[in-house]
């Protein structure tokens, strides 16, 4: 059993790299790779540690890109942490990011929420990147939402009064910077895309035509079905099937490391596949019928989250 997607202090979850392979070694997984938002900076720590624990590991790195309307992100495992266009895209992430958080403070201000730079930051610790969610942890502290969710809804979430936008990477840009860099694309928790199965098809496509690798098929709360239909879509597409629980420590202390909320089992198989997979190369599975992003957008199930 193994976990691809998991979060450290370095970006919005609450244990160190460390931890987290202490809980995956402890849950008896056999592989794993640490995923943070827009930095590899806990790797090396992540690594380490898994070495002195027996436990595969690989690099990793969650990116945000930017197709209108749906929310996709891609895990990129394996990459050079030193390869100088990544450091670079990266850099350019967290500032953007960083201007993005400037925006969203002025914002709660002007709103009446007495949230300060300082509350935002002791939520996500000393080493992580600051996120929407340690925003929701602030507010839900000073008692301007009942929970996170209710933050997002009230502040935070796009179309909310205190929302504001920030730099993504157009997916072909991302997809090719991972290759370039000799590491491998996995479409991450496609369900949370909110797409109709046609138009999940559609987008899967465009990414495997671009260079994508792989899908996260297993992930917290897929139900059996959604699973067979993200497999049926890996074969078709020529995609490893990836998989992980998304654990973020005590922001979600309903998921576990390994096995999410006590279902997920990612068969071992995955992980050999992924390396096999490395340095990433693109798929040859171009259509001519795949829509344009704007019209995939357009046949989104509901809001994306």
């Amino acid at each position: 059993m193994i976990d691809l997607h998991v979060h450290s202090t370095f970006s919005d979850g609450t244990c160190t790299p460390e931890e987290l392979v202490e809980l995956g070694a402890s849950a008896g997984l056999s592989a794993m790779a640490l995923t943070d938002h827009d930095t590899t900076e806990g790797v090396p720590h992540f690594l380490a540690a898994a070495r002195a624990h027996g436990v595969r590991a690989v690099s990793g790195v969650e990116l945000s890109v930017d197709v209108p309307g749906v929310v996709v992100h891609l895990l990129a495992y394996g990459c050079d942490p030193g390869n100088a266009s990544l450091c670079s895209a990266l850099a350019r992430i967290r500032e953007s990011r960083h201007r993005r958080n400037v925006e969203i403070i002025g914002k709660l201000v002007r709103l009446g929420c007495c949230i300060t730079w300082k509350d935002v930051v002791d939520a996500a610790g000393d080493e992580g990147v600051v996120a929407r969610p340690h925003f929701a942890q602030a507010l839900v502290k000073r008692g301007y939402a009942r929970g996170k969710q209710d933050a997002f809804r009230r502040y935070l979430a796009k179309g909310a009064a205190a929302y504001a936008d920030r730099f993504r990477l157009a997916p072909e840009d991302a997809l090719r910077l991972v290759a370039d860099a000799s590491g491998v694309s996995s479409l991450a928790h496609p369900t949370l895309c909110n797409l109709a199965p046609a138009a999940l098809r559609d987008l899967v496509a465009r990414l495997a035509a671009a260079g994508l690798g792989g899908i996260e098929a297993y992930y917290t709360g897929h139900h059996q079905e959604q699973v067979n239909a993200l497999l049926r879509l890996a074969d078709e597409f020529h995609l490893v099937p990836t998989g992980g629980s998304d654990f973020h420590g005590a922001a979600t202390p309903e998921i576990r490391v390994g096995t999410a909320f006590g279902a997920l089992k990612v068969p071992d198989e995955s992980f050999d596949r992924l390396l096999e997979r490395l340095p990433g190369r693109p798929n040859e599975t171009a259509r001519s019928e795949i829509a344009p992003y704007p019209e995939i957008a357009a046949k989104r199930i509901t809001e994306p989250r």
